[in-house]
């Protein structure tokens, strides 16, 4: 058997955007190929995936379907999802299930996440959230107490956390970022400002996401923030071109640009595949405006080699 294998299978069939009408989702291109782990890295995959197991933590890689999870899982990295497996928003683009009344947050999951880091000695650990809308900080005091207890057992490790819009609320993600050992602070605007309603939640905006990373640097200078943005869901290319230049506009440090893959036949269907070279266009004009790191490209996604963009920006600066 090969070692290759496509991401996604090319003949599944993908809901168009404007209508209910099942269409033929577009056969991917030859660069959707990935290398399956091998060796070493094939034994550090099942560690990660034992260590995720044992500790019944969810990760954004199997719940999002990324498809990163052989390589990252294949370093011994893995993004971990915390406050529940489902979420209150139903945005058209995630994986991620959807439920309107959650169970209550599990008070044992700071200690497990702690734990899960240490088991595997990671140098760089990304914890992402789904939204608590049901809750009156959506989460906040929760995400709080999950890093506290990483930085407590694992002091050494940076920590970047993936955070919701928290419903807009400021206060609340002001108690979030006070005296958080947090080295990023990342929030997704997904998509540019026109494919809002097509794309996200009607509880999510592009101009609420902006507010939020703007408010996080203003109250947290010295953490660095992020944002990623998917394409292939209608955008022009100028389009991305000025979504770009409004997050370095709010003091975004590190963007991220990846290729939106339509999970299954009910989520939005795939518009085009930029190619390559329109990604490192992308990632030029990015360090141009004045971006601390940027990673752009087909199978990037918000998380990938976080580790990595965080050491270039530590490296650039000493």
């Amino acid at each position: 058997m090969s070692a290759k294998r496509l991401v996604m299978a090319p003949e599944e069939r993908a809901v168009s955007p404007s209508s209910k009408q099942v269409t033929p989702r577009p056969r991917l291109p030859d660069w959707f190929r990935t290398s399956l782990p091998t060796g070493e890295k094939l034994a550090a995959f099942n560690q990660t995936k034992n260590t995720v197991t044992k500790n019944t933590m969810a990760t954004v890689c199997q719940e999002a379907r990324c498809p990163n999870i052989h390589e990252c899982w294949g370093r011994g990295t893995a993004t971990f999802m915390i406050a529940g497996e489902e979420c209150t928003r139903g945005c058209r683009f995630c994986a991620v299930g959807t439920i309107k009344s959650p169970p209550p947050l599990d008070a044992d999951e700071p200690a497990r996440l702690a734990d899960s880091v240490s088991t595997m000695g990671l140098n760089h650990a990304v914890i992402t959230v789904v939204n608590r809308d049901d809750l009156a900080d959506s989460g906040a005091d929760h995400y709080k107490q999950c890093i506290d207890a990483v930085d407590k057992l694992c002091p050494d490790t940076t920590l970047e956390l993936l955070c919701s819009d928290l419903a807009g609320d400021l206060s609340a993600l002001s108690m979030l970022l006070e005296d958080s050992p947090l080295a990023v602070f990342a929030h997704n605007v997904e998509c540019v400002p026109r494919l809002d309603k097509t794309v996200r939640d009607h509880r999510a905006s592009f101009s609420q996401s902006l507010s939020v990373l703007e408010e996080a640097k203003r109250l947290r200078p010295d953490i660095m923030t992020k944002s990623s943005i998917m394409v292939g869901m209608g955008e022009t290319p100028a389009e991305v071109v000025e979504a770009l230049h409004m997050l370095r506009a709010s003091n975004v440090d590190i963007v991220t640009l990846g290729q939106y893959l339509a999970p299954s036949a009910k989520h939005l269907a795939v518009s085009s595949f930029p190619t390559p070279g329109q990604f490192e266009e992308w990632a030029d004009i990015a360090k141009d405006i004045g971006f601390k790191a940027v990673a752009s490209g087909p199978l990037v996604r918000s998380s990938y080699r976080a580790g990595e963009l965080l050491e270039q920006i530590v490296q650039s600066d000493m």
